[in-house]
């Protein structure tokens, strides 16, 4: 009789455990450890690390992330969309470093109806049914460089060249400074492009020199956003030099050296954190990132990129607490409709990069809270008024 009562005990569990594994939130997180990008999508997993050790349950329910690694590569980025919607059922997307990588994740999500969080920047893509599903924390790039555009002219500056890679966020950051300036007396002279495996800029530097710019505007990101900035300090350039968010990295500043000073780039709050007045909201936000970080990671941060993944935890867990306050059940096709509903419907949620308020016409969900500009010196990041 006891072992009938066992056998029965551990049926009613066996058949309990699926209803229980449903009832956990499943996160599909995409990042590039391995590869060029990976000196974003490293520090984008660190981030969502502390994410996790800020937030780790959401309206009385476990999160789990399932983590996978694309290599950089805008293939794996979709594939690994897809294996985590179809094989793991998971609730939400998140990632993924690199712009060409994080529009082929977008582009799966969007085809197969999951919400997104997109941690790197992308241009538009079509809604698809139902409704747009991505939002990004990544402030858009026309925000950014207008503040570039604001000190170019507050400067007096005429002309300038840019030099920047050639792919997507290459795209981003050129057609952001060519719209910038279409309301200035400010004229792009040279528009100079790299890809991110090359091992010398050279002949675009030699180019954007010789065109003879007041100034000059970096469109890489990284350890291949140092190529540049090494090659025009050994030619002798004095010039302005403005950079993007994109290098606020430890990687680039060990590799750009002393060549980096000077470079002045947009970029979010978190990177001046401490140079922020208290009474900004961001400031509290971004000092507790820097704590979870370290109980996660060990370190402290030295990066913007794991600062983006971070806010896009933080929006993910608003819009999963207001999702589960509906009665759908994680892991069914009401929740993720549920889900994607309440990430447009995100108000003041506070970040390290920004304040969050998406709507369907508003993939970006912040203003100018978002963005500040600092000038490299010494390899600190001075903030300027």
């Amino acid at each position: 009789m006891n072992l009938i009562k066992s056998l029965l005990a551990s049926t009613v569990l066996l058949l309990a455990a699926p209803q229980l594994a449903q009832a956990e939130i499943l996160v599909g997180f995409v990042t590039g450890l391995s590869g060029p990008v990976s000196s974003i999508g490293i520090p984008n997993a660190k981030g969502i690390a502390a994410g996790e050790a800020y937030v780790g349950e959401i309206g009385g329910e476990k999160v789990r992330v399932i983590q996978l690694d694309d290599a950089s590569d805008a293939t794996a980025s979709a594939r690994n969309a897809r294996k985590l919607v179809e094989q793991e059922k998971v609730d939400i997307l998140i990632g993924t470093s690199g712009a060409p990588q994080t529009l082929a994740m977008a582009t799966a999500a969007i085809e197969m109806k999951v919400p997104m969080i997109a941690v790197s920047p992308i241009a538009p893509v079509p809604p698809g049914d139902g409704g747009p599903w991505v939002v990004q924390t990544p402030q858009p790039t026309p925000l950014l460089v207008q503040g570039i555009v604001d000190h170019m002219k507050a400067k007096g500056l005429k002309t300038v060249a840019f030099i920047g890679f050639s792919d997507a966020f290459g795209d981003l950051m050129y057609n952001s400074l060519e719209q910038s300036v279409k309301t200035t007396d400010i004229k792009i002279i040279a528009n100079e492009r790299y890809a991110r495996s090359d091992s010398s800029v050279t002949a675009q530097v030699l180019r954007a020199l010789a065109a003879r710019p007041d100034a000059i505007m970096l469109g890489g990101t990284g350890t291949p956003g140092a190529l540049p900035v090494i090659a025009l300090s050994e030619r002798g350039y004095k010039g302005p030099l403005y950079g993007n968010h994109g290098l606020i990295s430890a990687d680039f500043l060990r590799l750009a050296g002393k060549a980096a000073n000077g470079i002045i780039c947009p970029t979010g709050p978190v990177t001046a954190a401490e140079q922020l007045p208290s009474s900004n909201p961001i400031q509290k936000v971004a000092l507790d990132f820097r704590s979870a970080f370290e109980k996660a990671n060990g370190e402290a941060p030295t990066d913007s990129f794991s600062s983006y993944s971070f806010d896009g935890w933080l929006v993910f867990a608003d819009a999963a607490k207001r999702a589960m306050a509906t009665g759908a059940k994680p892991g069914t096709p009401e929740f993720r409709t549920a889900l994607r509903q309440a990430l447009f419907t995100t108000k003041e949620v506070v970040g390290t990069q920004g304040v969050y308020t998406y709507t369907p016409a508003d993939r970006h969900g912040v203003d100018d809270r978002s963005r500040v500009l600092v000038q490299i010196e010494n390899g600190k990041y001075k903030l300027l008024p």
